[in-house]
């Protein structure tokens, strides 16, 4: 089974906060580390979401850094509603 892993920045403007993190974060931009596994047995290549993890503090803050795993579709909702303000 291959497995990929892909890397974006996520910007808030606001606070924001998810069920996976310990406290509310700051506005910044966050590095987000998705990995995947292919989907076997298939006719064509693809891939399913296996672990989607938000690293902290914000990419232009210095700091211990932590790293925790989210969800997907929690972390693309927080970022809808940051965009809707």
């Amino acid at each position: 089974m291959a497995t990929r892993t892909k890397e974006m920045t996520v910007s808030f403007r606001y606070p924001f906060s998810l069920k996976a993190l310990r406290e509310e974060q700051p506005a910044g931009r966050y590095l987000v580390v998705i990995d995947e596994e292919d989907i076997p047995n298939i006719s064509f290549l693809a891939y399913r979401r296996t672990a989607t993890m938000l690293h902290t503090p914000a990419v232009d803050v210095q700091g211990a850094s932590q790293v925790f795993v989210v969800n997907y579709d929690e972390l693309m909702q927080a970022l809808a509603a940051d965009e809707g303000r």
